[in-house]
């Protein structure tokens, strides 16, 4: 364990190190309030609370239930290298800290497979909102996660500043304070990724929209929306920006707050409205009942000469009429008469002045809170709600107790019996499990019991809730003072409550006749009357589910008008919702976040002792405390309290190797513990009295400076021995390669060994950094006498490995194309002086252009298609007069063609060899079969491109092994078994003519030398 206190670094800025408890108690007090020596003490437990804070240590423990005092001003201690710190580490190990429940939390969930929640509870101002979104931020920078899950936590920040516009308020203590208690489920998938989230909203603090403490405000969509709103807008709802022109803004004499910037925070909503899921339509009709509850608020009655009610700003009806998307004269006359039904029969009666104001707010309560429930539910169905695992946070107010307790403040402290009796219910349960899996015997705690107080509030027929809606339903006008008499009529024997009648004559000074006093387990609370009854009553929803507006009609369903049951009363509500909230929180296991503000003014460092010794007794954290020290204050895992402890004890001291409750058991008979003071269960070690841990943590302090001297000694000496070991080593190394250096020579021995080794290992590492690159690559680092052999079989292996890496990488149609140059080279390399030219061009598919080649050759042809064309000289056989054509190749044929007709046919398996001359000139002979009477002789052809269409010819007429090359002449056949002579000479330009004795003369154009070179040197 370990504490955390203040340093100041080299900039001067306060920077926050982690705590060790129980070695700095008397400075930063405890760490976990259940090692006070004087428990029952408030003082010693405030004592505590302020060294701590003193101290910018805000958390403390009561066991498992963190307490959290707000700082007012930003620590050092959230930061992502602060939760990795925090996770997956035991809820003890480390100092307390929201993250360390959090991921006690998550690891529980993830590892019993079981739902967990996180009850936060404070005042206003405390703390709770900042301590849910330090959760929430945990498991979103912590839990696997993808881009659904990055989605939906967008989805769920964007829904912070929503609920924030429509229920949060500025009031005395907060400027931004919850106005309604909020339960999230933070639902997680198999692999502990953050899937979705469901929201349930508790006890919306309505007569705000109605009325407002001076120096507080309404809602802050109001303000939002009048400071933000472009001038279209608010003509179009009938608005104009001074808040001070409506009725429902002016009685806390706040609108405007500098800590506070309503455009900013109106941008912000309109931009997550859409994120969120909402459409445009949808908007609108949210901002029309926006405004309507401000129009809504300056509807104002006048009362006529026989004491009816009627309204004098008709245009406010006018524009409440189009905004609610309601019948304007039926909304006028629900806001001034009532219905009623007496024996079947339903009457008008005409609502008197102050019933009609009542009414109206009635009304705008009811538009209010109900259009919050649906946003609410608007943003459920967003957050894409799946079955999985359960986290769920509850962020609801903590205890009350203000100048003036109304029925809202009923409401919130009955939720805090409630959640106080679910408190010890599950506290107990969890210590009497854990005895029992320790083989501890229980002891009996005693406690407050507060089932006496919510029974007084939720009681069937004798209760408050049931004597309030009995009240509300009687014939007959219902009054609050006649709610207060049955009260003192059916309770006055109670020992928890009190009225100014049934009161002694002291108390009756404390308290107003319209009031009633409740003995809460937190404290005494006076709730007066005035408005309860009202507050209790349900709005006449016929005028409101006959609205166009899509919202209206969806919070006001015309179901509940035709059922003709009794409808519930709000108390009643209130109660069965609490009721299915306590079945959700019993259903898994609580964790708990208590808030605590230090002072009213919101200054960092200032600890008003009075202000919190009063919201310790409202939390209820004393009760909390002796429920958990009623048995054992200390209890750890025998591995770590064996692992903190084992230098106390020589037998135990540096390990122990037998069992964990055999050490256990060794160590504390050392320390010289008695019986009394602790138990020894199945895996934990339970000590009774905190002064019995704080001794054995002194002795360990004491032990300390003596097991610092063993264990630098025991450092120095292992250093030593390991410095002189490397020494030994490297002389060893040194004198063995000497040696191998003298036998390297000779064959593989003891004495070489090692040289010869390194000597090879050498070339591999060096032959790995220089291994050629490319297949043209020939270098090869010359290798040592003794590998030379290997080396040999390596650069085979790495040769044949780059080919094969080369082929793989190597395109169809360059593969084609070498195939092709290969054939060449095979054919032409040494043999023709022009070959080496050849080298460095790519053969093309064809010489000619498909709109050069007749359509009518192509018709001709048929089903053959023409592979390669090329312009070609074809020279007669007699004179030798030369004619242009084209050479035209198919798959089984060649033609010769004389623009659109074909001159000649070759078949290739007619084709008995193909000559050219070795010298640099274009010249083709191809040799025909004389018995053939369709062939006219040999065809003597002149072509630019003789190495191209030769090895093309050559490899569709598989004709490859049939070229000749001349160096001299080609003799050719003519018609009737005649032969001639083609004579190759070298000369200055190209020359083809009839030379001496009838033959063909072919003067091939000479290479210069420089040329020669040239090309002999690149190829």
């Amino acid at each position: 364990m370990r504490y955390q206190a203040r340093e100041v670094d080299i900039d001067g800025r306060v920077r926050l190190v982690m705590e060790s408890a129980l070695t700095a108690r008397d400075r930063v007090g405890v760490q976990d309030f259940v090692l006070l020596e004087n428990y029952n003490s408030e003082a010693a437990f405030i004592e505590n609370l302020r060294r701590r804070f003193r101290e910018n240590l805000i958390y403390t423990y009561i066991g498992s239930v963190l307490v959290s005092v707000n700082p007012y001003k930003e620590l050092e201690i959230y930061s992502k290298q602060q939760m990795e710190r925090y996770r997956g580490v035991s809820f003890y190990e480390i100092s307390p800290h929201i993250y360390a429940l959090s991921d006690n939390t998550y690891r529980a969930m993830r590892t019993e497979r079981k739902d967990q929640c996180i009850l936060i509870s404070g005042e206003s101002g405390a703390g709770k909102t900042e301590a849910s979104k330090k959760i929430l931020l945990y498991y979103a920078v912590t839990c696997p996660t993808n881009d659904h899950m990055a989605a939906l936590g967008d989805r769920l920040l964007q829904s912070n500043p929503v609920l924030e516009a429509f229920g949060n308020a500025k009031t005395l203590r907060n400027d931004n304070s919850s106005r309604f208690g909020k339960y999230m489920d933070v639902q997680f998938d198999f692999r502990g990724a953050p899937v979705g989230g469901h929201i349930l909203n508790y006890l919306l603090e309505k007569s705000r929209v109605v009325h407002q403490n001076h120096g507080e405000r309404n809602f802050h969509i109001f303000y939002q929306l009048l400071d933000g709103g472009d001038d279209d807008l608010l003509n179009t709802l009938d608005l104009e920006r001074n808040p001070h022109s409506y009725h429902y803004l002016v009685k806390g004499n706040c609108p405007r707050v500098s800590s506070i910037s309503d455009k900013n925070n109106w941008k912000a909503v309109m931009k997550a409205l859409p994120v969120i899921g909402f459409s445009e339509e949808e908007v609108q009709q949210l901002l029309n009942i926006v405004a309507s509850v401000l129009h809504l608020g300056n509807t104002q009655f006048g009362e006529g000469e026989e004491g009816e009610t009627y309204i004098t700003t008709e245009t406010q009806i006018t524009n409440l009429a189009k905004l609610l998307g309601v019948d304007g004269s039926a909304l006028g006359e629900a806001l001034t008469h009532k219905k009623l039904t007496a024996k079947g029969e339903e009457m008008i009666s005409p609502l008197s002045f102050e019933q009609a104001v009542s009414a109206r707010d009635a009304l705008a309560k009811a538009v209010y809170g109900r259009t919050f429930t649906w946003l609410v539910e608007k943003i459920n169905r967003s957050l894409a709600r799946k079955d999985s695992s359960v986290i769920g946070l509850l962020d609801i107010y903590g205890f009350e107790v203000l100048q003036h307790n109304s029925f809202e403040q009923f409401c919130i402290n009955y939720c805090n019996e409630k959640l106080q009796q679910l408190f010890i219910e599950l506290t107990l349960r969890s210590e009497q499990e854990e005895y029992e899996a320790e083989g501890i015997t229980w002891e009996t705690v005693q406690y407050f019991d507060n089932k006496i107080i919510c029974d007084l509030i939720e009681e069937k027929h004798k209760g408050i809730i049931s004597i309030l809606n009995e009240e509300c339903l009687r014939p007959g006008e219902t009054c609050d003072l006649s709610f207060l008499e049955k009260l003192e009529d059916t309770l006055g024997g109670h020992p928890h409550f009190v009225t100014h009648k049934l009161a002694n004559g002291k108390t009756r000074r404390a308290m107003s006749r319209e009031e009633f006093r409740l003995l809460h387990y937190a404290g005494e609370v006076n709730y007066n009357v005035n408005g309860t009854v009202h507050c209790n009553l349900t709005l006449d929803q016929l005028v409101m589910c006959q609205s166009d507006n899509q919202i209206l009609s969806h919070c006001f369903r015309r179901e509940e008008v035709i059922d003709q049951k009794r409808p519930e009363m709000a108390a009643t509500q209130f109660k069965n919702s609490l009721m299915k909230l306590m079945e959700i929180l019993m259903s898994k296991e609580p964790s708990y976040v208590r808030c605590i503000k230090p002072n009213d003014t919101k200054q960092p460092g200032r600890f008003d002792e009075v202000l919190v010794r009063h919201q310790v007794k409202y939390l209820g954290l004393m009760e909390n405390l002796r429920v958990r020290r009623a048995g054992f204050a200390y209890r750890r895992r025998f591995e770590a309290f064996l692992q903190r402890y084992k230098p106390l004890c020589p037998e135990t001291w540096p390990n122990w190797h037998g069992r964990l409750i055999d050490g256990v058991s060794t160590l504390v008979n050392h320390l010289g513990y008695v019986p009394e003071e602790y138990k020894l269960g199945r895996s934990k070690i339970f000590i009774r009295f905190p002064k019995t841990l704080f001794n054995t943590e002194d002795a360990l302090e004491a032990k300390k400076p003596e097991m610092v001297i063993t264990i630098q000694s025991g450092w120095r000496g292992m250093k030593a021995r390991r410095r002189a070991n490397r020494r030994r080593q490297a002389a060893d190394l040194i004198r063995r390669f000497i040696k191998g250096f003298i036998y390297r020579h000779e064959e593989y021995c003891l004495e070489n060994e090692y040289f010869l080794d390194h000597v090879r290992y050498s070339f591999l590492k060096n032959l790995r950094k220089n291994l050629p690159k490319s297949v043209l690559d020939k270098s090869w680092p010359t290798p040592p006498p003794s590998v030379t052999e290997a080396s040999e079989h390596l650069r085979r292996l790495h040769m044949k490995n780059m080919v094969i890496k080369y082929c793989r990488r190597v395109q169809p149609e360059w593969k084609k194309q070498m195939m092709q140059k290969v054939v060449a080279s095979g054919i032409f390399k040494d043999q023709k002086d022009n070959y080496p030219q050849s080298v460095g061009r790519l053969f093309l598919d064809s010489r000619l252009e498909p709109e050069q080649i007749s359509l009518k050759v192509i018709q001709t042809l048929g089903s053959e298609k023409v592979q390669y064309g090329v312009p070609v000289t074809k020279y007669d056989r007699r004179g030798f007069k030369p004619r242009p054509r084209q050479l035209l190749l198919a798959n089984t044929f060649a033609v010769l063609v004389d623009r659109t007709k074909i001159k000649q046919r070759i078949d290739y398996t007619a084709v008995r060899g193909i000559s050219v001359s070795s010298l640099s000139d274009g010249m083709i002979v191809l040799h025909m079969p004389n018995e053939d009477n369709k062939q006219k002789g040999d065809a003597i052809l002149h072509c630019n491109h003789v190495i191209e269409v030769v090895t093309k010819l050559a490899m569709m007429a598989s004709k490859v092994n049939y070229v000749n090359i001349s160096p001299g002449s080609i003799r050719f056949t003519m018609p009737r078994g005649k032969e001639g002579i083609i004579d190759f000479v070298r000369g200055p330009e190209l020359k083809v003519a009839k030379g001496k004795r009838g033959h063909l003369l072919v003067v091939s154009q000479q290479l210069s030398r420089i040329a020669t070179c040239y090309l002999l040197v690149c190829f």
